[in-house]
């Protein structure tokens, strides 16, 4: 078991990139770099594409409202959107934009099984070693203030791979003094439902933005090749956990 975390992991350490070395062109002068455009979307488009994952997966269900009440609910949610234009592409380990229901809509303990990895097919998981009590307890950090509405959108994500290796409570003042924060539990479920490409093998992330009293920070990783919401000691550094944050939430 990992010192200070609340259940093995599968995460093998020190996997280093690898990288294809190519010859050198026979040419006098090297072929200049082709170079292709960025791809963007608008936040309106991408919003649409999330939502329809939401509906997908039976969040309706979940949430008790037909799919019709549901996507209405979520309606107001388009003026906010219309307003941001076009989002920047996505680099590795982040995410523009990302839509977020709170737990006053679906329960988060009912939606973790909905995870997937980007490449596998076996539901999430949420660690039974969080208690009888599950995900109820954490509740956001004083310092992180969500919009009053119960689906908001979450701008500029970054997994916060930068921080592995850092204890928890260490990287916290950094991200606060960036004017960045951190992410909560159902930010966390709500970035692997839409963008389950960040949750990586050795690049899994803490979610600082929920507490629940005591040391342990919630936080999302890979188990037995499916997405897990275990936990960690907030004083313990993981060369494999980092410390996701976003830039800000908007509705």
């Amino acid at each position: 078991m990992p010192r200070g975390c609340s259940t093995t992991h599968t995460e093998p350490g020190g996997t280093g990139a690898q990288y294809e070395a190519f010859g050198t062109l026979s040419y006098e002068r090297r072929r200049p770099a082709i170079t292709q455009p960025a791809v963007t979307t608008s936040a309106h488009d991408e919003l649409d594409r999330q939502i329809g994952t939401l509906v997908r997966l039976g969040y309706p269900a979940v949430a008790g409202a037909s799919e019709d009440d549901f996507t209405a609910r979520l309606e107001p949610l388009r003026a906010a959107a219309a307003a941001l234009g076009d989002l920047p592409a996505a680099a590795p380990g982040h995410a523009p934009l990302v839509l977020v229901l709170t737990r006053e809509v679906v329960d988060p303990q009912r939606t973790v099984p909905m995870l997937r990895l980007a490449r596998g097919g076996r539901p999430g998981v949420v660690d039974p070693n969080h208690g009888e009590a599950g995900l109820s307890p954490y509740t956001p950090i004083e310092q992180v203030r969500l919009p009053k509405p119960h689906a908001y959108l979450l701008l500029d994500v970054d997994r916060g791979e930068e921080f592995r290796g850092v204890p928890p409570e260490e990287a916290l003042p950094v991200i606060l003094g960036r004017g960045r924060t951190p992410l909560t539990v159902e930010e966390g479920i709500a970035v692997v439902t839409h963008t389950p490409e960040l949750l990586e093998k050795n690049r899994c992330f803490m979610l600082s933005g929920s507490r629940r009293g005591d040391r342990r920070v919630p936080a999302m990783w890979i188990s037995e090749r499916a997405p897990k919401l275990g936990w960690c000691w907030d004083g313990n550094p993981h060369s494999w956990l980092g410390v996701a944050s976003a830039g800000a939430r908007v509705a």
